[in-house]
């Protein structure tokens, strides 16, 4: 019976040393295809320990709690509901992907991460090759207004003019977009949760068609609907940027030096059927 009451002691003792035995904790939003394909970029066998946890799977996850007790020392958010879970934690460094909401970090210096935009110079680049010169932009400054400050000045540089219209709610997007007829070589789609929805995507390539201005947008899925060209995000490449960035914040870096980047891998996709009904081309 000693014996027996040792081993459990013992046991009492080990156990805590296991749960807090790995060294990364990964918050999966839901499962989801596009994650997955992060999550092969992210080099697994490279890490010496994490857990990898789905929050849809559970009808509610406790994530201080699991951080409290399992002291993982970085902690990588994949998707909004991730990252919001995830910003629950003060210490421990985040790091964010596939979530709009990382560029909310001013109040949270734990916070870094890779954004959902490709930066605005490869766009202002992609217009340049088109000829357009007078690019129409509907945003929303409360989601967007951080990278439309850079757009702009990105823009200036490229010779390019920005004709932007400002919304606050999607109601307000179909009217925004009228205004926009005749004044504009372009139209670019951000991924703005107020301004591209589904109730108002079709109306972007509507408005392109009418007025024969190409529309250029931000994930493959809109070339079947009529955009001319997007800028896709390799999701592989991002896990692979993601785990440089992991890397580098498990050797000491501290996430409040760690700098919001812009997608590396960014590949220019482009609707020949529609250029060629525009009668536009994009230059190499």
């Amino acid at each position: 019976m000693r014996r027996l009451v040792l081993l459990i002691l013992a046991l009492a003792t080990l156990l805590p040393s296991l749960a807090q035995a790995y060294d990364v904790l990964i918050l999966q939003s839901r499962r989801d295809a596009a994650y997955d394909e992060v999550l092969k970029g992210f080099h697994f066998e490279k890490k010496s320990s994490l857990r990898l946890l789905v929050l849809s799977d559970y009808a509610e996850v406790d994530v201080v709690r699991i951080v409290r007790e399992d002291r993982p020392k970085l902690i990588l958010a994949v998707g909004d509901a991730a990252l919001a879970a995830a910003r629950k934690i003060q210490q421990t460094p985040v790091v964010a992907v596939m979530a709009l909401g990382v560029h909310k970090r001013s109040s949270q210096a734990n916070v870094a991460g890779i954004g959902m935009f490709a930066s605005p110079e490869r766009y202002v680049s992609l217009f340049r090759s088109m000829k357009a010169r007078r690019v129409g932009i509907v945003y929303n400054p409360a989601k967007s207004g951080w990278y439309m400050r850079q757009a702009l000045q990105a823009a200036a540089v490229g010779g390019i003019e920005l004709v932007t219209r400002e919304v606050s709610s999607a109601r307000d997007t179909l009217g925004q977009l009228a205004t926009l007829a005749g004044k504009v070589d372009a139209l670019w789609m951000l991924p703005d949760s107020t301004a591209v929805t589904r109730e108002t995507t079709e109306a972007y390539f509507r408005f392109g068609q009418q007025h024969s201005v190409p529309v250029i947008s931000f994930a493959s899925s809109y070339l079947g609907l009529g955009a001319a060209a997007v800028l896709d995000i390799d999701r592989v490449a991002m896990g692979r940027q993601a785990d440089a960035m992991v890397a580098e914040l498990l050797r000491g870096s501290r996430a409040d030096g760690a700098p919001l980047e812009f997608p590396r891998g960014i590949t220019v996709k482009t609707n020949p059927t529609v250029l060629k009904h525009l009668g536009s081309s994009i230059s190499e």
